[in-house]
């Protein structure tokens, strides 16, 4: 299964920007719409807000195929197959958690997380396990509601990311002083940023994000800094 995909796609896509958002060159804004209901004022009483810190390191999925568990990168190949020594990592992790996984998803389902073994552009002072969930789909591609990844994920022991706020619309500069500089995931840099994720009569809506303009993508990784590594997390 070398250099192929085994679920045909992407195993997760990108979360559009906020006004003010810093962009990368294949980033994408959300609509005008949508950063009113996140940041300003919800549409009715059945919408509500999820405000989170958002994780800087590599984002992973776990999917269920065949009865078998696909440890993959976001592009959506084997993270086995990955020439980066932090996704070698993460597939053994995934398979010394197999029990774990396999009471969170089921037959084609999929869960998406971060992993941050390896610094991307946030070292942390982990004090939780170096995956950290944010997502999960089920056999229809439907995210599931974030009440019920909780429930999947707590009775599994997985972290999630810290929420700063459940139920009413919240402006970027509120969440960020919320969250603090160095949020709650042990970041010894400032924090990359804040997601919203957005819902409507318990089915997930959309989600936005926002980046602090001063944040520099991967400034830990090798590739990029000329050569030195920033491990979170060794195993």
């Amino acid at each position: 299964m070398k250099n192929t995909k085994p679920l045909g796609r992407k195993a997760y896509g990108s979360i559009p920007h906020l006004p003010d958002s810093r962009m990368g060159p294949s980033d994408h804004s959300c609509h005008i719409g949508q950063a009113r209901i996140a940041t300003k004022k919800v549409r009715n009483k059945h919408d509500v807000v999820i405000v989170q810190e958002k994780i800087d390191g590599s984002n992973v999925a776990v999917a269920l195929k065949d009865g078998i568990l696909l440890p993959l990168s976001r592009a959506g190949y084997l993270a086995s197959t990955s020439p980066y020594r932090q996704h070698h990592m993460f597939s053994e992790w995934v398979f010394e958690n197999e029990e774990r996984f396999r009471t969170v998803i089921g037959e084609g389902e999929q869960v998406s997380g971060e992993w941050l073994a390896q610094a991307h552009g946030t070292r942390y002072n982990l004090e939780h396990e170096p995956f950290v969930v944010f997502d999960i789909f089920d056999k229809e591609r439907k995210r599931y509601a974030w009440l019920d990844v909780l429930r999947k994920t707590e009775f599994a022991r997985f972290q999630v990311p810290f929420s700063v706020s459940y139920g009413p619309a919240i402006a970027i500069k509120e969440a960020m002083t919320l969250l603090g500089t160095y949020g709650q995931h042990g970041a010894l840099d400032p924090i990359e940023g804040v997601v919203w994720r957005v819902e409507n009569r318990n089915k997930f809506d959309f989600m936005v994000k926002y980046v602090r303009p001063n944040k520099v993508d991967g400034e830990y990784l090798p590739e990029l800094n000329g050569g030195e590594e920033y491990w979170n997390w060794k195993g």
